[in-house]
């Protein structure tokens, strides 16, 4: 047996993440409490047992987004490919805009990592992720946990994080159907007016603040959008319905989950999660069904809780 099968197992657990925040447009994101979960151990040939959200498609060995990563990056880097023993836990729904490909493509590059034997550090890891996943916010969140800033030198990401004050809570609004990341994308125009950018830079310099410092009573303006949301709205029908609520019943702040469709509301401490359930219901009753879950921010991320079995 080679040296590389000789590898112990290990557990993973990758947090989900709510990316731009409204104005944070692939600058920003936040870590949030619920999770894929992975156990791999080296076998004789490529298993997956899945439990959990959409185990059915988490569950198959062909054009598995993890396994077919996590091959090309051993074969990328002359290390020999070890068939793994899966067990994934998802809770993250998939193509609903809270970093499952995210998750999945850290998940591959940690055992990748592992089992490869490759020694890589959290810059490397990020590198990789931010090559893959074309933006920078959502692999850092999930790698590095907490509330996310993050800037592009060439490959290299450079991330400063902080802790989301911990009375907040988040509610994820989550429609029927997802809307494919490159979709989203296409919505976008190719340039904004002057007054647009402005607005939005004020919005996200303040965002960072109120998440370092606790000031819910700014969230409301921080969160404002003039770059994706608008132009992602008709596509995301839970948005416009649920943009009022900003302010109400302990709702401090409302955007769009990533690309969408879900969207992120931050609550104002664990008393208010009933409070805002229900006028979330009331806004959405009869126009559109919508699953909600209540949640913390995750203060810890995929680096953090990686370990060896």
């Amino acid at each position: 047996m080679s040296d590389a099968r000789k590898t112990g197992g290990i557990r993973l657990r990758l947090p989900a993440t709510s990316a731009n925040l409204g104005p944070g447009f692939d600058a920003v994101a936040v870590a949030l409490g619920f999770d894929l979960e992975i156990e791999a151990e080296a076998a004789q040939d490529f298993s997956i047992a899945a439990s959990g959200r959409d185990a059915d498609r988490c569950g198959r060995l062909n054009h598995n987004l993890i396994i077919e990563i996590y091959k090309d990056l051993l074969e990328a880097n002359g290390r020999p490919i070890v068939p793994l023993a899966l067990k994934v836990r998802n809770a993250i729904p998939l193509g609903m805009g809270c970093g499952s490909s995210a998750a999945a493509r850290l998940a591959a590059i940690a055992l990748a990592v592992h089992f490869g034997q490759l020694g890589w550090d959290t810059g490397r890891v990020l590198e990789e992720a931010y090559a893959m996943e074309g933006h920078p916010d959502n692999v850092a969140a999930c790698w590095l946990g907490g509330f996310v800033s993050a800037v592009c030198e060439g490959r290299r990401v450079h991330a400063a994080r902080v802790a989301p004050p911990e009375a907040w809570r988040a509610i994820v609004a989550l429609p029927a159907e997802p809307l494919p990341t490159s979709k989203a994308r296409a919505l976008l125009p190719v340039a904004y007016a002057m007054e647009d950018v402005v607005a939005n830079l004020q919005s996200a310099a303040v965002l960072g603040l109120a998440f370092a410092q606790a000031r819910g009573d700014l969230l409301r303006l921080a969160m404002n959008d003039r770059i994706h949301q608008p132009y992602r709205a008709p596509f995301c029908s839970l948005l416009p319905l649920l943009l009022p609520l900003a302010g109400k019943d302990g709702i401090l702040g409302v955007a769009l989950s990533g690309a969408g469709p879900a969207v992120l509301l931050v609550i104002d401490g664990e008393e208010n999660i009933q409070a805002a359930i229900s006028t979330v219901r009331k806004a959405t009753e009869d126009r559109i069904a919508a699953e909600l879950t209540a949640c913390r921010f995750s203060l810890i991320g995929a680096s953090q809780i990686t370990e060896n079995k």
